[in-house]
């Protein structure tokens, strides 16, 4: 087991240091085969650890950070949670790299582009897998970073650097929270090892723990686009579509979630934690579904989804339902990556047109895209079946089994936030595929000379190639996990207990709780049902048939304030710039020309001309003419002999 743990981290390490060394010199091929062979080996390590694991354990390879009673060796812990997010982190993060060898074909730096990727990965296994908290923080700091760098991979457009910065300074401030709670938390338990925090909560006062909890949630929510840190996860669909996909479903805004889950019997005793985080959840889930229903890009719809989603899965944690929210998070994992890489086919294929009310008509063009973003849609919508179906409901249930008036309001926030759910994806399935094209483009011939989104012209431009077989090949594996991914914990009324439940339930604060009752279970899948039912007949009725031509020229005009106000995310970046950059562009030009300028160096300065102004008394009485200085030197001369003739007087 310590062999194969180890090369689960080492092999991405490897691949993407070769890569990032040597990958410049080498043919493009050996470049992706070595990136594409390193996540596959450690896909082919996490299956051998799961066949030969037992019971958890903890591995020591080496000493990191030791000084006096501080000590956070490289040690790895390997329990049911991290090695089942280990198996779908390798798996799917590995058909994205071969996906990737055909969306990025044409780019000339297949080296950087496949190094960082790599690297991506090994940032999320170290924080999956880390014993201790500051080997996690390495981790999460590592995500962090390839993210940043991966956003902004074409960096020579401004748009695409000034996102990659964003998503970079606004999970900073999560990140700090994070590292205030590591070091408080050394401070009054004396260890970083997260197995031993995690028994030592009864060891404080309620308040020590709700503050930690807090601080903790706000990392979280940093990482995890909540909000109200949730405005940089929109914006960094600026990077290649497959680096998004990576982001989406299988690292990143995921690391929040699994924060709060693995601490989640420490913090978790505080039930004003729990609240704080199911309200952050509940919260932020219908935020990014209105968002999402208004949207014209393609990716930026996907981006307000996964924070939705993200939403239900911390609104499981703040329920009490860890185990309901992992099930969320793998089946969100398999059908968001295919709904991204889905969405990367039509870019390609309408060469890299992202807005939907250009599209159309693409379902008999694109059938080998078509049927598996169907497949992912459905599982987004929740609709009934579907693995998302049955792990949404799971959350949904878990929330109202809570009991009380908070998780009652949660509940049918959840619920409400459903059937938007229903609605836009269903929207974007009609718009995209359905109906007819509303330009004349073509998947596989298509010149551009109309304007871009921002307005800017296009450079015009024709693509004549089909879609590469790895894109649309990739897609089929994670429709058949996202559609059958219900089965690995379906309700106990099916005569199942729940194969993830009973897997996961021996992990501390993932004790299954008590089942509700079939007639309850049933009730609570008719809702959701329905929920997901009525979003889809919504979406029906307005974007297709007569009405569709109707609805896109009515949404492509002049929007209304409301429409405004959700396309741009409730206004949040205008909130950010009013209190928070336009105080400190205030402040820094106080300091700067009221401060700096004015008072110290209108002081400084003030000094020094009066020091030349003192000094040019003396300088006036030189005037060249030898009389002058005779007659300076004989008063000279006389106040020297009166001093003489006073001190011999005195």
């Amino acid at each position: 087991m310590k062999l194969y743990l180890a090369l689960i981290l080492l092999l991405p390490l490897l691949g993407g240091t070769f890569n990032a060394l040597f990958g410049r010199s080498l043919p493009r091929r050996v470049v992706e085969t070595i990136a594409c062979g390193v996540i596959w080996g450690a896909f082919a390590c996490s299956i051998v650890a799961f066949l030969q694991f037992t019971v958890p354990v903890r591995i020591e390879y080496a000493s990191w950070l030791s000084d006096f009673d501080f000590k956070a060796p490289i040690a790895l812990y390997l329990d049911q949670l991290s090695l089942a997010l280990t198996l779908m982190i390798t798996f799917v993060c590995g058909l994205i790299h071969l996906y990737s060898v055909g969306y990025m074909k044409d780019d000339p730096s297949p080296a950087r582009y496949f190094a960082l990727l790599n690297i991506f990965v090994f940032a999320m296994l170290v924080l999956i897998l880390a014993e201790n908290l500051p080997l996690l923080y390495l981790g999460w700091e590592g995500v962090g970073f390839c993210s940043y760098a991966l956003i902004g991979f074409w960096y020579s457009d401004p748009k695409n650097a000034t996102a990659g910065r964003k998503a970079f300074i606004v999970t900073r401030i999560g990140d700090t929270a994070f590292g205030i709670a590591m070091v408080w938390m050394f401070h009054l338990f004396g260890t970083e090892s997260i197995s031993e925090l995690n028994t030592m909560g009864f060891l404080m006062p309620a308040g020590v723990i709700t503050a930690l909890g807090i601080l903790l949630l706000i990392g979280a929510a940093g990482k995890s686009a909540q909000l109200p840190l949730s405005v940089w996860l929109p914006d960094a669909m600026a990077g290649p579509t497959p680096v998004s996909a990576q982001i989406h479903a299988a690292t990143m805004v995921t690391a929040g979630v699994y924060l709060l889950a693995r601490m989640f019997p420490l913090i978790g005793a505080s039930p004003s934690v729990q609240a704080a985080i199911a309200i952050t959840g509940g919260v932020t889930a219908l935020y990014a579904a209105t968002c999402a229903c208004v949207q014209r890009d393609l990716k930026r719809i996907l981006a307000y989804s996964t924070i939705s989603q993200i939403g239900y899965m911390v609104l499981a944690v703040g329920a009490g339902a860890l185990t309901a929210s992992t099930f969320h998070l793998l089946t969100h994992a398999f059908f968001k990556a295919l709904l991204f890489l889905g969405a990367g086919c039509v870019i390609t294929a309408l060469h890299h047109q992202q807005d939907i009310f250009r599209m159309g008509g693409l379902k008999g063009r694109l059938p080998a895209v078509y049927w598996p973003f169907l497949a992912g849609v459905l599982c987004l919508a929740g609709f009934p079946g579907s693995g998302g179906f049955f792990s949404k409901d799971a959350i949904l249930g878990a929330v109202l089994e809570h009991g009380g008036p908070l998780y009652t309001g949660l509940f049918a926030l959840g619920l409400v936030t459903a059937l938007l759910t229903s609605f836009y994806t269903f929207r974007m399935l009609f718009v995209v595929f359905h109906g007819e094209a509303s330009t004349p483009l073509s998947p596989r011939a298509v010149t551009e000379h109309e304007q871009s989104m921002s307005g800017d012209p296009v450079v015009e431009r024709s693509r004549t190639e089909p879609l590469p077989a790895v894109m649309t090949l990739t897609l089929i594996p994670l429709a058949i996990l996202g559609l059958l991914g219900g089965l690995i914990n379906l309700p106990a009324y099916l005569g199942n207990h729940g194969l993830l439940s009973g897997y996961l339930g021996s992990i501390g604060g993932f004790s299954p709780a008590a089942h509700a009752s079939a007639v309850t279970e049933i009730a609570l899948q008719i809702m959701a049902a329905t929920a997901s039912i009525i979003g889809l007949g919504l979406a029906w009725s307005r974007y297709t048939g007569d009405r569709r031509a109707v609805s896109l020229a009515t949404e492509s005009g002049e929007a209304p304030f409301h429409i405004r106000f959700l396309q741009s995310g409730w206004m949040l970046d205008d909130l950010y710039r009013l209190l928070i950059i336009r105080p400190f562009f205030w402040l820094a030009r106080f300091f700067w020309k009221g401060v700096d300028e004015a008072a110290i160096d209108g002081t400084l300065d003030g000094l020094a001309r009066l020091t030349a102004r003192l000094g040019g008394l003396p300088a006036g009485l030189s005037t060249g003419k030898v009389a002058t200085s005779l007659i300076a030197i004989a008063g000279g001369v006389a106040v020297v002999l009166v001093y003489v003739a006073w001190m011999v007087m005195s």
